[in-house]
């Protein structure tokens, strides 16, 4: 009830500044424009619903309509310029590499000139600062709006698992490992019906905040493993040692898969612990999902675990740009809308939200409680940041220690798929993905029609990646759809070389509708009920399969593709011409 007042007062708020502008008789007021772009954490607290910075932004414009300071609520004086902020939401990292784009006025897609950038933290100021060569923003006098430590969501019963079996209280990596390395997994933590290996999960590190922590995060816990004194700040030769490489690839190896943006893990980890058992999430996303804030409710409670090697806060910094595009007015009103989100009744918004609020003054009120999984204290131990060139060194180290994929794309190449271009459209993504994903992993092509054909078999990407991509421009269609065996087959094939150390998946682009002959022919006679089952016994391997079902055309069979990725518990994404980027970011995102 209190959001949806919350969002009523601010449309109203918006509605009656409006229409005090247009009524406005005297001289209109002078405005100064500023832009903002924050975290995505700080738009959508409810699915579909933009209920916290858009709604803050609202009401800070409505003020000066109305002739009033937001921060002072005083009435303003004659001569007072108007200040109106205009903003929306982006990922950390695309948003600060698009900000050093500008500043160093490259000719680029990805071009950013905020006047106030809020990241999830302040990783990504000293990173725009190393890459621009210039102080785009001054870290020293950069305030905090709201905090939320990095955790690891667990369930509590994998944590009770741990905790009991070990007969330890504190948590962290090192306790973690010991389950992925025992030779029953879960089972020999007492949990008899849990699969056994275990399952986490974290985003991308270039463009989450999250997960570029978590990469830290998971570097100091190598380096204590290997000696290291991590009460100091992590340098380049520490994270340099092989062996600390190797311990980070260690927890890696973790990894059932990656993603993109830390709103899918939300969704992905709550469907269960058959799914994942932790995954690297803020505070506030845990609050979230234990408050029944997502698509899926949980079947039982996540609770934080604040990892005994350490972690990070985020303090989601307010950022003025440093930069030509940036006046000095502008800078002065970028400084009057950052007091207005350390004002009490903007910082209880933050909280009732899930984060912590940065005005000291505020005391930690609900949700901030046990019952809701997480501890009024936070963390126990928080990690110092480490000095510019030792984040970018630690963020380009991860295509070496992550877990690499095998990946093989099956291309419904039948005579449906020449209708409204559909073979065009996955022809652009499967040649896209090939050029986006990295050298490292190992992909194979394969395509059905009436007949099963592996085209490229499974091969090193540095080596076979010229053929993979001239294989795929000569797609051509015929025949039928065997959508079924193609399938079979596929699945046939990963489990001929599972590799415990990869991730395997099949990344299949079809319109879906299974149209094989039921003759006599075994290959030809395969049901989407034996397809499903292949999918679920894969599930009970310590490396399953994950399927990755992307659908061409309106006509296209979704009931049968959402039935498959159920079965390996993802979702179908849809391959129509006008979100081919869309696809390739989805589908790139899992390796």
């Amino acid at each position: 009830m209190t959001t949806y007042r919350n969002r009523l007062f601010a449309v109203l708020a918006l509605m009656m500044a409006l229409m005090l502008t247009a009524c406005d008789t005297g001289p209109a007021r002078e405005q100064v424009q500023i832009s903002v772009i924050y975290a995505p954490e700080f738009k959508e607290i409810n699915p579909g619903q933009a209920d916290l910075l858009p709604v803050v932004i609202a009401e800070f414009n409505a003020a000066y309509a109305e002739g009033r300071n937001p921060v002072t609520g005083q009435p303003l004086a004659e001569g007072d310029k108007a200040i109106v902020v205009t903003g929306r939401d982006g990922s950390s990292g695309t948003v600060m590499q698009g900000i050093v784009n500008a500043a160093l006025n490259f000719n680029n897609q990805n071009v950013e000139r905020p006047t106030l950038f809020i990241p999830s933290v302040s990783h990504w100021l000293a990173l725009a600062n190393l890459q621009s060569g210039r102080q785009l923003f001054d870290l020293a006098n950069t305030r905090a709006s709201a905090y939320a430590p990095v955790v690891m969501a667990i369930w509590e019963s994998r944590l009770r698992a741990i905790q009991d079996t070990l007969g330890v209280e504190e948590v962290g990596w090192e306790e973690l490992l010991m389950v992925l390395n025992s030779p029953n997994g879960w089972r020999d933590f007492g949990l008899t019906n849990a699969r056994p290996t275990v399952f986490y999960g974290h985003t991308d590190p270039f463009i989450s905040s999250t997960a570029l922590s978590t990469l830290i995060s998971e570097f100091y816990a190598a380096a204590q493993a290997n000696g290291y004194d991590i009460t100091q700040p992590l340098t380049l030769d520490v994270v340099r040692d092989p062996a600390v490489q190797d311990g980070v690839r260690d927890i890696e190896q973790l990894i059932r898969h990656y993603s993109q943006r830390t709103t899918e893990f939300r969704n992905y980890i709550s469907q269960g612990p058959e799914y994942l058992d932790f995954v690297a999430l803020e505070e506030n996303d845990l609050l979230a999902i234990n408050l029944g804030k997502t698509p899926y409710q949980p079947p039982e409670r996540l609770v934080a675990l604040y990892p005994k090697e350490g972690t990070f806060w985020h303090e989601h910094p307010m950022a003025i740009v440093n930069a030509d595009w940036v006046t000095p007015e502008q800078r002065e009103a970028a400084r009057v809308f950052t007091d207005y989100l350390l004002t009490e009744s903007v910082q209880r918004r933050f909280m009732e939200a899930g984060f912590r609020p940065a005005n000291p003054n505020i005391a930690l009120d609900y949700p901030f409680v046990p019952e809701n999984g997480v501890t009024v204290e936070g963390p126990t131990r928080v990690l110092d940041v480490p000095a510019p060139q030792v984040i970018a060194e630690i963020q380009q180290s991860w295509a070496y220690v992550k877990k690499q994929a095998d990946v093989l794309l099956v291309v419904d190449i039948s005579g449906s798929m020449e209708e409204d271009d559909k073979i065009d459209q996955a022809r652009e993504a499967a040649q896209a993905f090939i050029e986006a994903i990295g050298t490292e992993n190992r992909v194979g092509l394969m395509v059905f029609s009436d007949e099963v054909r592996t085209v490229v078999p499974m091969g090193q990407l540095e080596t076979n990646k010229a053929d993979l991509i001239n294989a795929v421009s000569r797609l051509r269609t015929e025949g039928g759809t065997s959508l079924y065996w193609a399938l079979e087959q596929a699945i046939a094939l990963m489990n001929e070389t599972e590799d415990e150390d990869r991730i395997r998946a099949i990344v299949v682009l079809s319109d879906g509708r299974d149209n094989s002959n039921q003759d006599e022919s075994r290959a030809n006679d395969v049901t989407l009920n034996e397809v499903t089952a292949a999918v679920l016994a894969t599930r009970e391997s310590r490396n399953p399969i994950i399927i990755i079902p992307v659908a061409y055309g309106s006509d296209a069979d979704t009931q049968s593709l959402n039935a498959i990725a159920r079965a390996s518990a993802t979702q179908v994404t849809s391959g129509d011409p006008g979100n081919i980027l869309n696809v390739l970011n989805i589908i790139s995102s899992y390796f």
